[in-house]
């Protein structure tokens, strides 16, 4: 059986979308491609599928591209079930309308039809576009996340991508050699047996690596704007440094292994998908205790950082919250409350909940913009250094 021209062709366009979505796609995997249809004996549009994905897809997190690439691109006036048609005399049946999924974006963008070049410009035109490109990314940066567009949004999910956090190590119980430091004892009688009785120092200093983060964000209703994003911002740390990541509305969830799937998209959506109670009620002392009991003393070794990212609108004030949040602080190096209440210039802590979380943190900062980010990272690689902004205790002396 041979591959028809127009189908050989619109494989070829296939691999040339998935190549500018990202996948690693060169012309000799196309070829394999169109052999691999040309053996494969196509009898329906999941056959076609996987043969495709076995010859394109290398790495795992790959897939999810692949996926929305393929259901974007074939399902365009039923072009795949036309050109099967032409190899196999089985009628493939009509799939059912499947909701967005992770990907979406870029594979559009990919195969969108680029606009024709431009004629040149002086360069004059050149240095002010350029000026007004730097001023756009200030204004996105400075501006809240509540208040971005779908395409701002996916703007400020790129430059989440780049922030890193500062080179904050610390020393930790385990030796590692080097030139100078304290004499390492076992060592040094090693060196000493094999040159015969010379002794030949060896030294040994603490290994330093950076403190784990762990995040406890708020995903009720009342932080849906700002949720998303922060949990992108958590993903882009997580290259770099671990990252333990729970989601709270009525209940805990761990999203540690979810969040740490390479590509963006499908850990957001695993994640979502995990967490049965996204956008529902408040319960910050109910999980904050789940927290205390049952995961503390897993993930708060090292110097541990927590970040915790909450309104701090709770339903019910009980003295259950101040008890949980002043254990939570004394089991971590350092807590950082982070509210995207704090936007506000008037912001007084006036709320019940607010007042009897405030005294149980280390810091006290916004994280409502990528400016406000970009502070936190850099405050993270500071040995406690605080402004007096994100002093909880001076919020507690103006609100009374």
């Amino acid at each position: 059986m041979s591959v028809p021209g127009r189908l050989a062709d619109n494989i070829a366009y296939f691999a040339r979308a998935l190549r500018a979505a990202g996948l690693p796609v060169g012309p000799g995997d196309v070829l394999d491609a169109v052999a691999a249809v040309e053996a494969a004996g196509i009898g329906g549009r999941d056959e076609f599928y996987w043969t495709l994905h076995a010859v394109l897809v290398r790495r795992h997190e790959h897939s999810v591209l692949f996926d929305e690439a393929f259901r974007l691109f074939w399902r365009r006036r039923d072009l795949i079930e036309k050109l099967i048609a032409q190899m196999s005399p089985l009628s493939p049946g009509q799939r059912p309308a499947e909701a967005p999924r992770p990907g979406a974006l870029r594979v559009q963008q990919a195969m969108a039809p680029k606009p024709p070049p431009s004629p040149e410009k002086p360069s004059e035109e050149a240095e002010a576009s350029a000026v007004l490109t730097v001023s756009e990314r200030e204004a996105l940066k400075a501006k809240d996340f509540a208040q971005m567009s779908a395409d701002e949004v996916a703007q400020a999910r790129r430059l989440i991508a780049g922030l890193r956090l500062p080179d904050d190590a610390t020393p930790t119980r385990r030796f590692t050699p080097t030139p100078r430091g304290r004499i390492d004892p076992r060592r040094t009688f090693r060196r000493t047996v094999r040159s015969g009785g010379l002794i030949d120092l060896a030294f040994r200093a603490p290994r330093e690596r950076p403190p784990p983060l762990v995040a406890i964000a708020d995903i009720s209703g009342s932080m849906a704007e700002y949720s998303r994003l922060f949990l992108h911002f958590l993903h882009a740390l997580g290259e770099r440094r671990r990252v333990h990541a729970f989601v709270f509305a009525t209940r805990l969830t761990n999203i540690s292994r979810e969040l740490a799937r390479r590509d963006p998209d499908e850990a957001l959506a695993r994640a979502s998908h995990r967490a049965q109670d996204w956008e529902g009620g408040t319960r910050i002392a109910g999980a904050l205790h789940d927290f205390n009991r049952h995961w503390s003393r897993r993930v708060l070794g090292g110097g541990a950082v927590v970040l915790l990212f909450t309104d701090g609108l709770e339903r019910e004030v009980t003295p259950d919250l101040t008890f949980e949040m002043d254990r939570l602080k004394r089991s971590c190096r350092r807590l950082v409350w982070l509210n995207p209440l704090l936007r506000f210039d008037g912001f007084e802590a006036r709320a019940a909940g607010i007042r009897a979380m405030l005294p149980h943190v280390h810091d006290f900062r916004p994280i409502h913009s990528l400016a406000a980010m970009a502070d936190l990272c850099t405050a993270l690689g500071g040995p406690g250094a605080r402004d007096p902004g994100a002093d909880p205790r001076g919020r507690l002396r103006v609100a009374g």
